[in-house]
């Protein structure tokens, strides 16, 4: 299977064998973000509330990418759980520091 399009891999990412490896990498990593760990870190799932939409706070990603190693789209081995965050520092996507507008040295 080849995922380079976006429908490809929207597909992917919906189909059953993804969704239960998905929750296999979830539960053997604790439903912790591993890149925060390695840093001393904690960043936990966030809890289902009544009535809301759950907020996304972990994905599961592919160390090696699909898009390139499509043989490795479904090996537990090949995925870790991270944070939104270091998700998309990995990816990087995100928000970039805004550059300040004037010196604060003082004179």
């Amino acid at each position: 299977m080849v995922y380079t399009t976006p429908g490809s891999k929207k597909k992917f990412y919906a189909s059953g064998g993804w969704l239960w490896l998905r929750e296999k990498a979830l539960e053997r990593d604790n439903y912790e973000c591993q890149e925060c760990k390695r840093n001393g870190l904690v960043t936990i799932d966030s809890k289902k509330v009544e009535g809301k939409k759950k907020e996304i706070v972990l994905n599961v990603h592919h160390i090696k990418e699909i898009e390139t190693h499509p043989d490795l789209a479904l090996e537990l081995d090949n995925l870790e759980t991270l944070c939104v965050s270091c998700h998309n520092k990995i990816h990087g996507k995100g928000f970039k520091p805004k550059e300040k507008k004037w010196n604060d040295e003082r004179w």
